[in-house]
């Protein structure tokens, strides 16, 4: 243990006390009290434990659109393993259709409440005034014998009260029928499912998703994860294998996860031959049903039914889009181990963008995820036309975005190929890497858009993708309101959840990779987790643990910060002080009247530019007292030498904003030239309100600013210069306009 020493340390130490007397608030501090602590099943690393565990839940389910009155009725049978060490006495199921019930939240208060003057479909929203059917009915629930099983339902869950436990290591399969009503995606705000009606050829693109009763997840954080259905936060699934069959209108296609097993069936002649071709085709789609053949479709309305089945494996969950509206196209895409074919179906609406681009954009996501995250694994992966939204499944991605009498602008345009990528990078996050939803809506949004937006970088430069400064309006603003990123999912206000879940995880991913980390090791570390979670359940600390893990980097302070905070990052450059040596000649007679560091009489005080020049600073001899018990002394003529005609920049740097992040300097130079310095986070451990640095620069300073490039967020860039930027006030902006 070390032992201290002379009086002169004692003397520094508690200088330094003093210049750091305001409140700690212990912003480098570890997070272990924050999150939960590792154990047998999620490891100190990140990675899951020796005895990790998840549930399993396999499904068979035959269901029938009825397109006269909008209805889908289904019989399932559900395999269910339980790998806990639990026995369990009873199973939850989830019933996220009856979210439509009449007195479940719609977010109609988003637009407003009600006032003097407003449209009838906002009163319809607060009102629900044109009141429809809505959720389950449930049919029946049988245990593999045929025998009954009790159940209670709890608006969107339903306990299944088993006839006899379920031990642990063993498995159960028990059957549900069930129905409900289709509902008309336009009378809500918020709807990732349902249909939509077109009057001027009176058909029909149903959107059928979270349509039958499914396994809640059982796991060893939560338990059962029964929290209900709110729709802002989605959902918490198990993986397991689909056997799905789908009977509906045999004028109708259908686009749906998995492999589409009995095409021979269900397709033409025509059809199976265009998509031989389009397994070939690597460059371009091929048009699977035309425009021209889609619009004949539209004409006629069969009374004729067909039935496609199709089976997916290893998925959390399982949708479909049916319509005779559709034009479908496809093509190949080439990955490092398989080929994968990218598919786009669409009404005529969405000519002709949608022949356009859409699946372009499914092959621009599919090649850039695999290449950054891991490949995909899937064997086909779907776009489908809808209005107004973008929601994700395992294969298939419903996604907004239409042109207006055949135009889009090019901002519409890059919105909806935007929304594309995004639904299909959700592939991986939280498809595969399956984190829980609804509790935790950024670690799927958060990270999805992280590689969403650099895939949009990569492959479409010109449309606009997110930067650190994309976050700065939201980052000012009220803090009163304001969530942290930690918060759960349906507890964020509609009106900021976008910024809080989406944009500001990925903002926060891309400091770590490009301004914190480094690329390099950043991308390893990135790729660790997700291969590490892939097909898995990670919680937040599983994710904050393998960044450090594979990284080598303490990463508390950012954690603690950015997730668990509100704080924003405003540091200001309070002043900059500018110092010469004085010359050699002089030193030999103030050593001998000096006894210690001569600064200038005013070279301690604040100033607003470098007009009046540097101060000069005399160095003198160091005392013998000042090495305590070292023998060896510095070469101090050799230190002299080494400053002469060197130009001493001394900083000080405020935290206003209170978040902690490192400090980069751009030094421009009276010659014209840049240099840019950056000092690492932890240089604010010892004081977290200011710092000061010193610094020796050949070239004289014309201006320093921090961070030029604007990689931190900084909400007030005014206060980052020195000089100071005067900004002008109301009066000269006015008379300037005028």
């Amino acid at each position: 243990m070390m032992r201290f020493i002379p009086l002169f340390l004692s003397i520094v130490i508690c200088s330094l006390n003093i210049a750091q007397a305001q409140k700690f608030q212990g912003k480098f501090e570890p997070i272990d009290n924050m999150i939960p602590p590792p154990n047998v099943y999620r490891s100190a690393s990140g990675a899951p434990g020796k005895a990790y565990w998840q549930q399993r839940a396999d499904y068979k389910i035959k269901a029938q659109l009825d397109e006269k009155n909008n209805t889908l009725n289904g019989d399932e049978t559900i395999t269910y393993y339980n790998n806990s060490p639990d026995d369990l006495s009873y199973l939850w199921i989830q019933l996220e259709q009856n979210v439509n019930k009449k007195e479940n939240e719609d977010f109609g208060y988003a637009f407003g409440n009600v006032r003097d003057s407003m449209n009838t479909r906002h009163m319809q929203f607060l009102t629900r005034a044109i009141d429809f059917p809505a959720g389950y009915t449930i049919k029946y629930i049988k245990d593999s014998s045929g025998k009954s099983i009790k159940s209670l339902v709890n608006n969107t869950m339903m306990k299944v009260i088993l006839n006899t436990p379920l031990k642990s290591g063993e498995s159960l399969t028990f059957s549900i029928g069930w129905s409900y009503h289709i509902t008309d995606r336009s009378m809500y705000l918020l709807s990732r499912e349902g249909y939509e009606y077109f009057p001027e050829d009176d058909n029909t693109v149903y959107l059928i998703a979270h349509w039958f009763p499914r396994m809640a997840v059982y796991n060893d954080t939560e338990g059962w994860q029964n929290k209900q259905f709110q729709k802002l936060g989605e959902f918490a699934l198990e993986f397991g294998d689909y056997d799905v069959e789908i009977t509906v209108p045999a004028d109708h296609l259908v686009a749906a996860t998995g492999d589409l097993k009995n095409e021979n069936e269900v397709l033409t002649k025509t059809q199976r031959q265009r998509m031989a071709e389009a397994k070939k085709s690597f460059d371009k789609p091929v048009m699977i049903v035309t425009p021209e053949e889609a619009t004949e479709n539209e004409k006629k309305k069969t009374t004729k039914t067909k039935t496609w089945k199709f089976r997916a494996e290893n998925v959390r969950d399982f949708a479909l889009a049916s319509s005779r509206k559709f034009i479908w196209d496809a093509q190949a895409v080439a990955l490092e181990t398989h080929t994968v074919m990218a598919m786009s179906f669409y009404p005529k609406e969405g000519l002709p963008v949608w022949s356009e681009s859409s699946t372009l954009a499914v092959k621009n996501a599919l090649e850039v995820y695999s290449e950054d995250v891991f490949e995909y694994p899937y064997p086909v992966c779907i776009s489908v036309n809808t209005s107004n939204i973008g929601m994700e499944f395992p294969m298939i991605s419903f996604n907004g975005g239409r042109p207006i009498n055949g135009k889009i602008s090019k901002n519409a345009k890059a919105g909806m190929i935007s929304t594309i990528v995004h639904e299909v990078g959700h592939n991986w996050f939280p498809m595969i890497v399956s984190s829980d939803e609804r509790q935790w809506m950024w670690m799927d949004e958060g990270l999805n858009t992280f590689i969403h937006q650099r895939t949009m970088e990569k492959r479409y430069p010109d449309y606009p993708h997110t930067v650190p400064k994309s976050i700065v309006p939201f980052m000012s603003g009220d803090k009163d309101i304001m969530r942290p990123i930690m918060t759960s999912s349906d507890n964020d206000l509609l009106s900021q959840f976008g910024a809080n879940y989406y944009q500001k995880p990925t903002v926060g991913l891309q400091m770590l990779r490009n301004s914190i980390i480094g690329k390099d090791l950043f991308d390893q570390a990135f790729k660790e987790y997700a291969n590490r979670w892939k097909y898995k359940h990670p919680n937040p600390a599983d994710l904050f643990r393998t960044l450090e893990d594979a990284t080598a980097a303490d990463l508390d302070w950012f954690y603690r910060g950015w997730f668990f905070t509100t704080d924003n990052v405003d540091m200001e450059l309070t002043n900059v002080k500018w110092f010469t040596v004085a010359n050699e000649e002089n030193i030999e007679q103030q050593n001998k009247t000096v006894k210690a560091n001569i600064k200038a009489d005013n070279a301690g005080e604040n100033t607003k530019d470098f007009a009046g020049g540097p101060e000069s600073i005399t160095m003198v001899t160091t005392p013998d007292q000042a090495y305590g018990q070292f023998l060896s002394r510095m070469d101090d003529p050799e230190i002299r030498k080494q400053l002469q005609g060197k130009n001493i920049y001394e900083i000080n740097v405020k935290n206003i904003g209170g978040l902690i992040m490192p400090i980069t300097i751009e030094w421009q130079y009276t010659d014209g030239t840049r240099e840019i310095d950056t000092l690492p986070a932890e240089v604010w451990r010892t004081n977290e309100y200011e710092i000061t640095k010193t610094f020796i620069k050949s070239k004289q300073v014309e201006k320093v600013v921090l961070d030029p490039n604007f990689e931190f967020a900084d909400t007030d860039t005014k206060n980052n210069s020195f000089p100071k930027v005067e900004e002008a006030s109301d009066f000269d902006k006015f008379k300037s306009k005028n």
